[in-house]
């Protein structure tokens, strides 16, 4: 033919054919960067080796007066030390909080004189006892999905998105813990941490289910679902029904907002899906404790 060239061709010495070629099996997730069961793996190691994680931690916290000092101590809270004022009327409350903190041992029984007490307590009304609760050691939130990969589970986890009450924290931690949840997040500002309200409304759960603390929870939330786990945010106008969602029995983060305002914007954004509770009964809202629990139900129904 007119204008083609003979004789030797140039070649791609090879490179076409090796561009053509397979980069070979996936490898296990393990040894996937990034991967949640990767960091799994990785913590085991640390752990194996003595080297402790980093973690935050919350300031430590005082209970103050004879009554809340008394169902701290009962209902189990952590306590390190019990400040007990000099010289005080030595009632039945008094009597009954130094048994308590004597029977659970390893919390110091320090003899304060009231102006040490006010000083301590910035003059709240301390009638002459005082607990101190120390620091909380919260989790990272990769930890949570991490530990459940470790025991071979499909993790389960619960992140509250603008929860401010204390009780309502516990309430979840407590749900969490009743249905094989593997912990719960919180983001780390304006939302509720694990104070001594927390401890008492978890019934001593707190000590088991871990609560972990992040920085941005959006954030945390994207960490999740680039681990393979499935986000889904309580809604009032949700698009599917509790029932009908089909991610419940695998690894699930279920988001839950506030009474008032519910999932914001961002966070509901980020959700894989939206999902609401039928309520026949037509209440507008549920707490997060109830909702929780209603949820970690389900989820626990069809993992069994």
């Amino acid at each position: 033919m007119p204008g083609k060239k003979k004789g030797p061709q140039i070649g791609s010495g090879g490179n076409r054919r090796r561009g053509l070629e397979g980069k070979g099996p996936t490898p296990p997730a393990e040894m996937r960067k990034g991967h949640v069961k990767q960091r799994a793996a990785q913590a085991k190691a640390r752990r194996a080796h003595g080297r402790p994680q980093q973690r935050g931690k919350s300031p430590s916290e005082l209970v103050v007066g004879r009554n809340s000092v008394v169902e701290a101590l009962r209902e189990g809270v952590p306590a390190n030390a019990f400040y007990v004022q000099q010289f005080i009327d030595n009632d039945e409350r008094v009597r009954e909080a130094v048994r308590y903190a004597g029977e659970r041992g390893g919390i110091r029984l320090v003899e304060a004189p009231k102006p040490e007490l006010d000083r301590m307590t910035n003059g709240l009304n301390h009638q002459g006892v005082v607990l101190q609760i120390p620091p909380y050691e919260y989790a990272h939130p990769e930890d949570l999905a991490a530990a459940a990969f470790d025991e071979g589970e499909d993790p389960l986890i619960v992140a509250l998105d603008g929860v401010t009450d204390p009780r309502n924290l516990g309430a979840v931690v407590r749900s969490t813990s009743a249905f094989g949840g593997h912990g719960v997040v919180v983001p780390e500002r304006r939302a509720a941490g694990m104070t001594a309200g927390a401890w008492k409304t978890s019934a001593g759960t707190a000590a088991r289910t871990p609560v972990a603390r992040a920085t941005n929870l959006t954030r945390a939330l994207e960490g999740y679902q680039k681990a393979g786990l499935t986000v889904i945010g309580l809604a009032a106008d949700g698009e599917v029904e509790l029932q009908d969602v089909a991610a419940l029995d695998g690894p699930l983060v279920v988001v839950i907002g506030s009474e008032g305002k519910g999932l914001s914007r961002l966070v509901g954004e980020t959700c894989d899906l939206r999902v609401r509770i039928p309520m026949p009964g037509g209440a507008e809202s549920l707490n997060a404790g109830v909702a929780a629990g209603i949820v970690l139900y389900e989820a626990s129904r069809r993992r069994s």
